[in-house]
């Protein structure tokens, strides 16, 4: 942290700000403000912003402690003079001498305080990074304890933070959708994973995808070089409530920390099961028959896309109808669970249990009907076949699953087909006869919490109001909602070391839309997933009739909710 933003000398100069590509300057001062630079758009040092002035430089706060900041500035202040000191402020603008001294003092015993604090957070996933860097941000003290690599879950493989598992999607980023929505307002709050992802993100289109090796291993040094966070490499069997605990082991915990889990919330846990995709090589697949376009043109063409005829698409959707379905392993049926196993899923195939439809398998989808797929991921809209200049019958399309572009994901392909029959049956794909599989598709068993019985709105638990809880083991579903989960969580921590009460964001945000489903009386709950259903509708005399405009006036009301909500709640 001494490191972070040296005092320059008298007159000015320029220093880097610890942003790659960014610069703080400071000259002569004639007004006493610091200002950052940008030299790359959508940094997270804006230009014109005014440094701890409610807009601070999310690196130095990130990295050291702000009461550093404050005092390396104050002493930049006196340095050059008693009467700059009293006009120009970085706490803020104008006042005295003696109140500018008063305001640093009661920051720097406020962080001091802070220092004291020690939070523990379960599991280096996406919540519990996002959560142990925020924290960490404002001072606390974070035990973080990952169980890899002396303990891998069924279906973890690597040794870092926040690994992503189903996909490598992260979602679109239009304002206007339900995911770049939930982006904003993750923004808003200061996520660093999201940082994380631009650093690793591959071409999508409108998408934001990652090189998911990439994505963790800058998720895990920025854990790591953060100094208020003490990582622990090692299983953790016991929930001690004597101070704050977030538990954001996901929905594979299992063992004594599951059987734990158990006791505190009366055994309350369900499950559902979902799937994975196949990945296959680039450079395996046939260029005669596959294509690069995204739908309608729009963007670049980022995916290349797999074009059936009519003829093709029956032969396909009737081999995958029949192929043979692997049945679910022991852990997927509970024996690793620290519950009785599910006797409805041991041994049974998958479409005899309850799965996510947000991972539905293929071959489940298949079995609906014939058209079911071509109305689903094979949709061919938007998308013109240049060998016959014609849409297709369906589509398939390949992402790609790295910057290099050598490996490709088949979007929407979950699956838990025997290998062998993933082998067989996805080579009638056209322009995969001769596909090379990195990976296979694999279906796993999650357990989350029945949050409506168990959770408060402050994501606590409701008889154990020290035990916290984040990402998808509440039913928060999908990537980007279990990093926002883990920010929720971690504000919520935040106030109650402060002695306060946090409350939800309002219902008009994402947010709290999905706070509002988790903590809500619902007899068949599911997981939930950012999605615009969920968001009140606008009153009918703003509401457009066009839908992408509908959508856009309700994001445009929810980010506006979610500012005044941060404002009347600022830390």
């Amino acid at each position: 942290p001494q490191q972070l933003l040296p005092v320059p000398a008298a007159g000015g100069g320029r220093r880097r700000c610890p942003q790659k590509g960014s610069h703080w300057q400071a000259g002569p001062l004639p007004t006493g403000r610091l200002r950052l630079n940008a030299a790359q758009k959508g940094g997270p040092c804006y230009r014109g912003q005014q440094l701890l002035d409610n807009a601070p430089c999310q690196a130095a706060v990130n990295r050291g402690s702000r009461a550093l900041l404050f005092s390396k500035y104050r002493a930049l202040l006196i340095q050059r003079g008693p009467d700059r000191l009293a006009s120009a402020s970085p706490f803020g603008r104008g006042g005295s001498a003696a109140a500018l001294t008063e305001r640093a003092r009661t920051l720097k015993d406020k962080m001091i305080t802070m220092s004291n604090y020690k939070v523990t957070v379960l599991g280096a996933g996406l919540a519990g990074c996002e959560a142990a860097l925020w924290l960490a941000g404002k001072g606390v003290q974070v035990e973080l304890y990952e169980q890899k690599p002396t303990h891998f879950s069924p279906a973890h493989k690597s040794e870092g933070f926040a690994e992503l598992i189903c996909s490598n999607s992260l979602k679109a980023e239009r304002l206007d959708s339900a995911s770049g929505l939930l982006k904003e307002e993750m923004r808003r709050m200061g996520s660093q994973l999201l940082n994380a992802a631009e650093t690793a993100r591959v071409a999508a289109g409108g998408a934001l995808a990652v090189d998911r090796d990439t994505f963790s291993a800058e998720v895990t040094r920025m854990v790591e070089a953060e100094p208020n966070i003490t990582v622990h490499r090692e299983r953790v069997e016991h929930i001690d409530e004597s101070t704050p605990i977030l538990v954001a082991t996901g929905p594979l915990t299992d063992g004594a920390l599951a059987d734990e889990i158990g006791r505190l919330t009366g055994d309350e846990r369900l499950h559902f099961y979902d799937a994975v995709a196949p990945i296959v090589t680039a450079e395996s697949l046939d260029y005669e028959k596959v294509f690069a376009a995204s739908r309608y043109d729009r963007g670049e063409a980022d995916y290349l896309n797999c074009p059936f005829n009519k003829a093709e698409y029956e032969a396909f959707h009737a081999a995958l109808a029949s192929a043979e379905r692997a049945p679910l392993h022991e852990f997927d049926a509970g024996a690793e669970q620290g519950a009785q196993p599910d006797p409805d899923a041991h041994g049974k195939k998958a479409d005899t249990v309850t799965v996510y439809e947000g991972c539905m398998p293929i071959e489940i989808m298949a079995a609906r009907g014939a058209d079911t797929m071509r109305f689903g991921p094979l949709r061919p809209v938007g998308l013109i076949d240049p060998r016959t200049g014609h849409r297709p019958w369906a589509n398939v399309q390949l992402r790609a699953e790295n910057k290099e572009r050598t490996l490709y994901n088949i979007v929407g392909f979950q699956t838990n087909l025997k290998w062998g029959e993933q082998k067989r049956v996805f080579s009638m794909i056209p322009g995969l006869g001769n596909a090379e599989f990195v990976r296979y598709g694999v279906m796993h068993r999650n357990t989350f919490l029945d949050a409506p019985r168990v959770l408060s709105a402050g994501l606590c638990l409701k008889e154990h109001p020290n035990v916290f809880f984040a990402g998808q083991i509440t039913g928060f579903e999908g990537y980007m909602e279990s990093a926002a989960c883990g920010l929720l969580a971690a504000r919520n921590i935040y106030a109650r070391l402060e002695g306060k009460e946090l409350p939800a964001p309002p219902i008009d945000t994402m947010c709290g839309a999905l706070i509002q489903y988790l903590t809500t009386e619902n007899k068949h709950f599911q997981p939930m997933g950012a999605n615009m259903g969920i968001l009140p509708p606008l009153p009918e005399d703003q509401r457009p009739r066009d839908k992408r405009l509908r959508y856009m006036a309700v994001a445009e009301r929810a980010v506006a909710s979610f500012q005044q909500w941060l404002d009347e709640n600022n830390f």
